[in-house]
């Protein structure tokens, strides 16, 4: 997420031996930038009608993987490559083990909550709640901007954020606790569990795939294979256990609706993925050179597909969270940030990138704001609803640069959503 991220190293020839010390990885927030905005592009397809197949996510009873199924895992994988660098920058400020655990926790249960936030937005029920789905939506934005915003570091405004994000935080406990929906059956109801939506997924991945990365963290002092070792076994198991989900092993999750599992296994591999991705590209212990590091990464890659493969029996498919599905999605993540490394930290080849900085440095901004224009009746005039055809991926392209200017206005005043 935001925030996550060091520095590259002047040397192109050995990138990692500075970038502790000085630098920033800039193929981090490039990758992350492009992710950002290509969800919130697939997102308003979704919207369009009479597109080829592979323009949208495949039905759940089909086997395979277009390129939209992709596009979550992706945030996944970039969001597991920033762990390792985000304890060792805290470590290096001299946080302690349980403020590191904390800083995980919050993070986690952040994250659940916005998700929970967008999920639940379009099922206000006005007559009980006591306003309209709209105010309520606008005024939980409102909220989250004071709560989670970072408007101002000076430190004479220090008194005034505390008084925002406390306010901020009142708002949103206020709207929580008069939030009616109604139910299947007609019943008032408070809110719903059954969907954490995107970001609460991303949540519950960080809060686990965090937790084990700084259990084996805190033993070892140095990358030593002893450390190597138990998080590639971590991945392991998050493999398994998807498989044996997948294969109907554990029928209790079957009162879980689809992607509403917490710690789901599968989306969890995929993060856990991106961790040991990081000790190739931004460690250096190991692979010391780019050369190193392109061998590393295709045999990592191939291990990955290899394993797809095998587990390919049990389907592939974004919507039942198959581990095949979610292999080959991490190994093509490996190989799609190699590329951008090669580019954006080796070659220096970052001015084509321009235009995704503010989507990279304020991810969670740039979400956020393709659903204020979703939950707002108004607004959602400028998506792509109710188009057809090219004509509809023109508006999705037209929606989704506004989102990135809008972004790049907030960010240049200085404003970023930050957990």
């Amino acid at each position: 997420m935001p925030g996550m991220i060091t520095r590259v190293a002047a040397s192109a020839e050995t990138p990692q031996s500075t970038s502790e010390s000085a630098g920033r990885i800039v193929s981090i927030d490039i990758f992350r930038g492009l992710t950002v905005l290509v969800m919130v592009f697939v997102d308003n397809l979704d919207f369009v009608k009479g597109l080829p197949w592979w323009t949208y996510h495949l039905p759940r009873q089909a086997n395979g993987i277009t390129y939209v199924d992709m596009v979550f895992p992706a945030f996944l994988f970039v969001m597991g490559m920033s762990i390792p660098l985000a304890v060792q920058r805290r470590i290096a400020a001299g946080d302690s083990a349980g403020k590191i655990w904390w800083h995980i926790v919050a993070r986690s249960l952040s994250l659940v909550a916005l998700g929970l936030f967008i999920a639940n937005g379009p099922q206000v029920d006005p007559q009980p709640t006591g306003i309209s789905a709209a105010s309520w939506a606008l005024l939980g934005f409102a909220g989250i901007a004071l709560f989670w915003g970072v408007p101002s570091t000076a430190p004479a405004h220090k008194r005034l954020y505390r008084i925002l994000k406390y306010s901020g935080l009142l708002l949103l406990i206020v709207l929580a606790v008069i939030f009616r929906r109604k139910t299947v059956e007609g019943n008032a109801a408070w809110l719903d569990f059954s969907d954490w939506e995107i970001l609460g997924l991303l949540g519950w991945a960080y809060l686990l795939v965090g937790s084990l990365y700084l259990f084996f963290k805190k033993h070892f002092k140095k990358l030593s294979t002893k450390e190597v070792l138990p998080l590639a076994a971590s991945l392991a198991l998050l493999i398994a256990l998807n498989a044996m989900s997948t294969a109907g092993w554990f029928h209790w999750l079957n009162r879980f609706p689809p992607y509403a599992q917490p710690f789901e296994a599968g989306l969890s591999s995929i993060t856990m993925a991106g961790v040991l991705a990081s000790l190739i590209f931004l460690d250096g212990t190991r692979a010391n050179s780019f050369r190193a590091k392109i061998l590393y990464a295709f045999s990592y890659a191939a291990a990955l597909a290899a394993t797809a493969r095998q587990l390919t029996p049990l389907g592939i498919s974004k919507l039942r969270d198959t581990p095949a599905w979610c292999l080959y999605c991490a190994a093509t993540n490996i190989l799609l940030f190699l590329f951008l490394y090669w580019i954006a930290d080796i070659k220096r080849w970052t001015k084509w990138a321009a235009f995704i900085k503010p989507a990279g440095a304020n991810a969670l901004l740039t979400y956020f704001l393709a659903y204020v224009a979703y939950f707002n009746p108004t607004l959602f005039h400028l998506t792509a609803d109710g188009a057809e055809g090219w004509y509809g991926v023109l508006r999705s392209l037209l929606f989704a640069a506004l989102v990135l200017t809008v972004a790049a206005v907030l960010t240049r005043c200085k404003f970023r959503l930050h957990i």
